[in-house]
């Protein structure tokens, strides 16, 4: 499975970054655990304290020092990296224009980012400032939770949900179907969001039973028929032994 999801993540190497909600630091663990070579772990949004069963040596600095650490780590496989913050519990971020600063000098074969936020929520959509994603990343994966579908749209579920009722079509209070995770993900001002140049591979994460599997199949068909930005949707639990449920494509 190593190399297979890897490869459906399109991160095998380069600055990929996860947006979103519902699975973004699981999806990124997971491929970091995952991955043979060197890999870095940071967020250009914040990020709750690294957890600590995390295979990783953890820096937490300022960004000039913290730049200095990854160049002198010459033993470390996996390294997680952030800012300090006034924040209880959590880190903050590296400015986005640094990201591939890091990148380069802490030597790495595969940098994962948080970028975005979503205190916790299944489902958000971008505010005017984000995502604070980096010019030269590689792959973005929108992450949107399938336990959202047939729940109310509100702020107990959603990051946004003003946002996402704009974009999706779908009222605050209403019953979220798969046509509206279909206009969140295929949006340009929606997943899709500052993405630029960079490959997206979009990810239905938490679709643990037949239910779930046909209504995110029906969700990721109709969001590959709004756009043709990306070329497939990835059905998955990330944190299931073999997290593939299914990839759809057109």
């Amino acid at each position: 499975m190593t190399n297979e999801l890897l490869n459906i993540f399109r991160a095998e190497q380069g600055i990929v970054c996860c947006v979103g909600a519902g699975g973004k630091k699981t999806t990124m663990f997971r491929l970091a655990r995952e991955h043979a070579g060197r890999v870095g772990l940071t967020t250009s949004a914040h990020i709750e304290y690294f957890p600590r069963n995390l295979s990783a040596c953890c820096y937490v600095a300022e960004e000039t020092e913290l730049l200095q650490s990854l160049r002198d780590d010459n033993d470390s496989r996996v390294i997680a990296f952030a800012t300090p913050s006034q924040r209880t519990g959590r880190h903050a971020g590296i400015a986005p224009e640094r990201i591939d600063a890091f990148y380069r000098g802490g030597r790495f074969d595969l940098l994962l980012v948080k970028s975005d936020g979503a205190r916790s929520r299944l489902i958000k959509a971008p505010n005017d400032n984000e995502p604070p994603l980096p010019e030269h990343a590689d792959t973005v994966i929108p992450v949107v939770s399938a336990r959202v579908i047939g729940r109310r749209l509100n702020e107990k579920i959603a990051h946004r949900p003003e946002r996402i009722a704009t974009i999706s079509g779908a009222a605050i209070g209403d019953s979220l179907q798969p046509e509206h995770l279909a206009r969140l993900l295929a949006a340009p001002e929606g997943a899709l969001k500052n993405t630029g140049q960079a490959s997206v591979v979009p990810l239905i994460n938490m679709v643990d039973d037949t239910e779930r599997t046909e209504l995110a199949r029906a969700a990721a068909e109709q969001a590959l028929a709004l756009t043709h930005r990306f070329d497939y949707v990835v059905l998955a639990t990330m944190r299931a032994e073999q997290p593939i449920v299914d990839i759809v494509r057109r």
